[in-house]
């Protein structure tokens, strides 16, 4: 069993290393060692979403995440079956997100940052929603910024639509740098406030 001593590191970090080790085995556990409950969530969530198992267990300070891939036993309890269709429900409305910044929260070099690695963290967790629509200043993230164009194009390669505001390349004079996904209207979001299940803004 291969270990992956992740202390110390925030998110998305401890997943990404989870996620390189386990690509240099066909079958088997890694153990990912965190300290801070977020990541342990996030791990569960990456192991579930591609179809692993994981295992949890709280150290002396710390907690041991074990996640195994192949030759993982179905889970046959009652309870079990019915978390994961309950799961599977959830996973299966159609979710909508506006992104409407370059930036999260009010300052800008900050911001920018947090921006990248929540991109970073929807993209190694896989916790995706089906369309992104980019508009007012958020369409920089798909023209502009060099640091985020690369992580758009991995969530679009994963299946998400990816649309920018026209209205918005025009207004920042933009039209012609466009690298990630298509050129969109507000009708996207009009049908999509119709017709998605759930609408996040950010």
């Amino acid at each position: 069993m291969k270990t992956v001593d992740a202390r110390g590191l925030g998110c998305p970090k401890p997943v990404v290393m989870a996620e390189e080790t386990l690509d240099t085995i066909e079958e088997g556990t890694v153990e990912v060692l965190v300290d801070n409950e977020a990541s342990v969530s996030n791990l569960g969530r990456f192991a579930k979403k591609n179809g692993m198992h994981a295992e949890t267990e709280k150290k002396d300070g710390y907690w041991s995440v074990r996640i195994t891939k192949g030759n993982v036993c179905d889970v046959t309890s009652e309870e079990s079956v019915s978390k994961e269709e309950s799961a599977g429900e959830k996973v299966g409305k159609a979710i909508l997100m506006i992104i409407g910044t370059d930036t999260l929260g009010k300052d800008e070099d900050i911001g920018k940052i947090l921006m990248k690695g929540f991109l970073e963290t929807m993209k190694v967790t896989r916790d995706l929603p089906d369309m992104i629509f980019f508009l007012n200043a958020g369409v920089k993230l798909t023209t502009i910024n060099e640091e985020t164009i690369p992580l758009i194009r991995d969530i679009e390669s994963m299946g998400v639509e990816i649309f920018s505001c026209g209205t918005c390349l025009k207004h920042y004079d933009l039209e012609s740098e466009l690298k990630a996904g298509y050129r969109g209207t507000t009708n996207h979001i009009v049908e999509g406030i119709k017709d998605f299940g759930k609408v996040v803004w950010i």
